[in-house]
């Protein structure tokens, strides 16, 4: 018995050991963006990427926030905190969406759209909305480890940003508003009740709120919360770039709701401050985590003190006293009973395990034929197969990105690109409405390096292509009919203040020859530009890939 006790205390003190050091294995701190000022404060943004419509929960000492992912895959990022100011992102609950056909191709804009994370006995829930089939929910207990598979809640077109509330009486409501886009109607706020498993919605919406009284137009995003006896639904108005936000409450969860503007950009200079979550610390502060919308470098995370007055919030600094702050710029940091590691989501990417790190998506479902991590030292990329009316890249599914991080960064990598057949082609690109990359192609027995430029991509423009160089293969082996041809480079892009994108590129990896003009990037739909991988082939064409060595994001 005491050997055996003796032994189990062994046990725990070498995985907790082990934990640690995956912990600090695990740590990692941007060269471009670190909210943490090293003195008891902070600067916003927190996040300076495009977490958009991010929502936030505490279990015990610890946070989590999830944010939209729309159609990119894996969908709805876990990131974890212990102070609400350092962040590092260690998981996705969702890895596919559904209809999983329907997401197989790049559907811009749709998919996962404002999620709300919530913790009730033990078990982590996310619902949200699908603009085009419905409100879906998944849950855990371990938001690291796997989630379950996703349940459709509600089917239907046009319900858009859901969120629970587990009322003391047992009950359980959905609050979610309405996409014009597909509904035909906006600006309204709806409750509605669930089952006891939170796995569907019983009954009819009522109307709780009517944006459309000529100030608060396109109310959505709402969150549903209750203290002091008040059912509260936070809610943004006013518009994604240019809005405020706005607190609804009542004592009855139908209403009706008085409402209350409770932070507006005021004489700052951090439009449309709204959508989020309000959270509690241990010691009992509230704060107030949302975007500011920063056009090609997406909607960026904010944190903003919150106190109560009257039973309303108050976000913000409310330096004139009339109960609506304006978002702060450096502050101190909350109160949580202790003092973290300075830490930031990864950017660089060694590529060196089979585990695709955490800060990369591809533009839809992930499929096999996309490419492989490998312990080999690097991922593959296989070469997309245009269509046959090949435009743009619009088009391309397995695109491998990631999230601007900064207003000013520099991201390299190197690449081994493999062709056999003329018009294979690969590369780095900054992915947008707008967008343009530096890529070599296989033209006969050289590879072209050329800069595309395509504007307006959604609309079905065509790219710009100019040639910039011919380079000569860095190996050719025989493999099959045609013989492979391999060449080494290392392609970057410096990303200065305005999103205007420099290309260069170095044959060494030291010296780096500035490649094609200047470049604006532009957001997609409903997200941020983004900066990663591409790799094609003609229609009808065998496919080349390209072999990523590493990544790296620096100043």
């Amino acid at each position: 018995m005491f050997i055996n006790c003796k032994m189990k205390r062994l046990t725990l003190i070498i995985g907790m050991l082990c934990t640690v050091c995956l912990q600090a294995e695990a740590q990692y701190v941007s060269e471009v963006w670190v909210s943490d000022q090293g003195n008891g404060t902070y600067r916003n943004p927190v996040l300076h990427a495009d977490y958009s419509d991010p929502d936030v929960c505490a279990a015990g000492d610890d946070f989590y926030m999830t944010a939209s992912s729309f159609g990119c895959t894996p969908g709805l990022p876990i990131l974890h905190s212990k102070d609400l100011v350092n962040w590092r992102i260690i998981n996705y609950a969702l890895k596919e969406l559904e209809p999983k056909e329907f997401y197989n191709s790049t559907r811009h804009g749709k998919g996962v759209w404002a999620p709300s994370i919530r913790y009730h006995k033990g078990e982590f829930y996310i619902y949200w909305g699908d603009p085009d089939f419905g409100i879906f929910m998944v849950k855990t207990k371990d938001p690291a480890g796997e989630w379950e598979k996703p349940v459709l809640v509600k089917a239907g077109k046009g319900m858009i940003d859901p969120a629970p509330l587990w009322d003391e009486d047992g009950q359980i409501y959905l609050v979610h508003a309405w996409a014009g886009s597909r509904s035909k109607m906006n600006s309204i706020v709806v409750v509605c009740g669930m089952n006891a498993e939170g796995t569907q919605v019983i009954g009819n919406p009522v109307l709780v709120y009517d944006g459309n009284d000529g100030v608060n137009h396109t109310v959505e995003g709402p969150k549903l919360y209750k203290r002091n006896g008040y059912y509260y639904i936070f809610a943004p108005a006013g518009g994604v770039a240019t809005g405020w936000q706005l607190v609804l409450r009542s004592r009855n969860i139908y209403g009706p709701y008085e409402s209350k503007i409770v932070m507006a950009q005021g004489k700052t200079n951090i439009n449309g401050p709204h959508q989020g979550a309000w959270v509690d610390t241990g010691k009992g502060e509230s704060w107030f985590v949302h975007f500011q919308d920063k056009a090609m470098y997406g909607r960026v995370i904010h944190l903003n003190p919150m106190a109560w007055v009257n039973d309303w919030p108050v976000i913000g600094a409310d330096k004139d006293g009339d109960g609506c702050g304006e978002p702060v710029t450096v502050y101190r940091k909350p109160d949580v009973g202790g003092t973290y590691p300075v830490e930031t989501p990864a950017e660089s990417d060694e590529f060196n395990t089979r585990r695709l790190g955490l800060q990369w998506e591809w533009h839809a479902n992930y499929q096999d034929t996309f490419g492989f991590t490998s312990d080999l030292g690097f991922v593959r990329i296989y070469g997309h197969v245009l269509s046959e009316n090949f435009v743009n890249f619009w088009e391309v599914p397995n695109l491998l990105l990631q999230k601007f991080p900064a207003e000013r960064f520099t991201a390299t990598a190197k690449l081994k690109v493999s062709a056999k057949m003329d018009g294979q082609q690969s590369g780095l690109i900054v992915m947008g409405w707008d967008y343009s990359y530096i890529g070599v192609e296989k033209v006969g027995e050289l590879f072209v390096l050329k800069q595309a430029v395509c504007k307006d991509a959604e609309q079905n423009a065509p790219e710009t292509i100019v040639r910039l160089a011919e380079i000569p293969a860095s190996r050719i082996y025989e493999a099959g009919l045609y013989p492979n041809y391999e060449r080494e480079i290392y392609l970057r892009v410096k990303v200065e203040k305005g999103g205007v994108c420099r290309f260069s590129y170095s044959l060494d990896g030291k010296l780096y020859t500035v490649a094609g003009s200047p470049f604006t990037a532009r957001q997609g739909k409903w997200i941020g530009a983004k900066v990663g991988l591409f790799s094609t082939a003609p229609y009808g064409k065998e496919r080349g890939w390209v072999d990523a060595d590493w990544f790296h994001v620096e100043k």
